[in-house]
């Protein structure tokens, strides 16, 4: 068992940083009153809660009053799917991307068993967006809903997501957008990128889980997602989770204050892994596009074996990695990602994801580096599908 651990799976979850930790103390147990109670006690703590709000605000370029506090991103994605298609009734026409999130993936196929269209647009071998099927969907008659997420939570490929929020806007449809993994590795504003909805999710830059946010432009159409309460303006009712929505709000904080300096070092760091991997084992691919990632994630394909069986090996050495989404662990299937984007079957069940955060350092890189390619050759000298044996076996 190791005593320590390098962790390269923070497109999974990361840790709560410390100063998030700290804001987040006293209102467990020293400022713990209801922020909706009438009395000055639990007023103080409802201030707090809006000069969080104007703080997540001010991390995307919005307004206080378009910031709703939700549980998850899973939640805002729910909720600005199905909030739309209640709003807009069964015409509604919803397009997403092939290599969405469960979170956005589940919900879409959902209201397509209830009758609505749908379309779910494809990548190149790249991972790039093949924006002539959204323009031909764009064009079709109709009210219609866009989700393409900002950034793959697998591969890291951005999206051109100004330039699809415009196409959105020219034809009148809504776009929202899961921002999850984008936030706080990369600017978002959404006065320069004219999205209508767009998710994030506190536990993905170093807030606690159980805290997201939900960005609703102002002239939105959409059906409250929970009634019983005017809390949120009556968008999502029930108490607020008071001292993580102030964590959240902190972490937002850090990140559009400390983002450029962080992301250039974890670039370099996520380089000179992909570099060291490269020249160290051979049959390696990196998934998705180089030129438009985000800086955090890389994604390669080994060959000839299993990508559970790496990170399975790797796990002994103290090496956290992940095969694709950790909302999608368990199945036996290769990632949907990684098919959509039509990798080779010699590779397809090899993908590993390596992830960084900014508490990440060079000898993370060197210990990885170090452990990786006997890792590797050891799975393929066990592996029946090496050089030489696939042709063999499914010629």
């Amino acid at each position: 068992m190791q005593e320590f651990t390098v962790y390269l799976d923070n497109n999974a979850t990361t840790c709560v940083s410390p100063e998030v930790r700290d804001v987040m103390m006293p209102f467990f147990c020293d400022l713990y009153g209801n922020p909706s109670s009438m009395h000055t006690f639990g007023g103080k703590v409802a201030r707090y809660i809006e000069r969080a709000r104007e703080e997540v605000a001010r991390f995307i370029n919005a307004s206080p009053d378009e910031i709703v506090f939700t549980g998850c991103a899973t939640e805002s994605d729910n909720a600005a799917i199905r909030g739309t298609a209640d709003m807009f009734g069964s015409d509604l026409k919803v397009a997403t991307t092939a290599v969405e999130h469960p979170a956005v993936l589940q919900p879409v196929r959902r209201l397509k068993a209830l009758g609505h269209e749908t379309l779910e647009i494809g990548v190149d071998s790249k991972g790039a967006l093949d924006l002539n099927a959204l323009e031909d969907f764009l064009k079709q008659p109709g009210k219609k809903l866009v989700s393409v997420m900002w950034a793959n939570n697998e591969t890291g490929v951005v999206f051109p997501i100004e330039k699809i929020a415009e196409m959105c806007r020219e034809h009148g449809a809504v776009f929202h957008t899961d921002a999850v993994q984008a936030a706080g590795k990369i600017a978002m504003d959404v006065q320069s990128v004219p999205v209508d909805m767009l998710s994030i999710s506190g536990h993905k830059f170093h807030a606690p889980k159980g805290v997201g946010m939900m960005y609703i432009r102002r002239g939105t159409r959409l059906k409250s997602f929970l009634v019983g309460g005017h809390q949120e303006r009556g968008r999502r009712a029930g108490t607020e989770n008071v001292p993580y929505i102030i964590g959240l709000a902190k972490a937002c904080e850090l990140a559009r204050l400390g983002m450029a300096e962080e992301s250039e070092k974890i670039a370099k760091l996520r380089d000179r892994l992909e570099e060291g991997i490269l020249a160290s084992c051979p049959d390696v691919r990196v998934n998705g596009d180089k030129a438009f990632r985000l800086p955090n994630t890389l994604n390669v394909s080994f060959e000839y074996i299993e990508g559970e069986a790496i990170a399975y090996r790797l796990s002994d050495l103290g090496i956290c990695v992940s095969t694709g989404s950790a909302c999608a662990s368990g199945s036996l299937d290769p990632s949907h990602v990684i098919r959509a984007m039509g990798v080779p079957f010699t590779a397809i069940h090899g993908s590993v994801r390596f992830s960084f955060s900014r508490y990440n350092t060079d000898a993370d890189v060197d210990y990885v580096l170090k452990h990786l390619p006997g890792v590797i050759k050891e799975l393929r000298a066990m592996s029946p599908f090496g050089p030489g044996h696939c042709d063999t076996v499914f010629k």
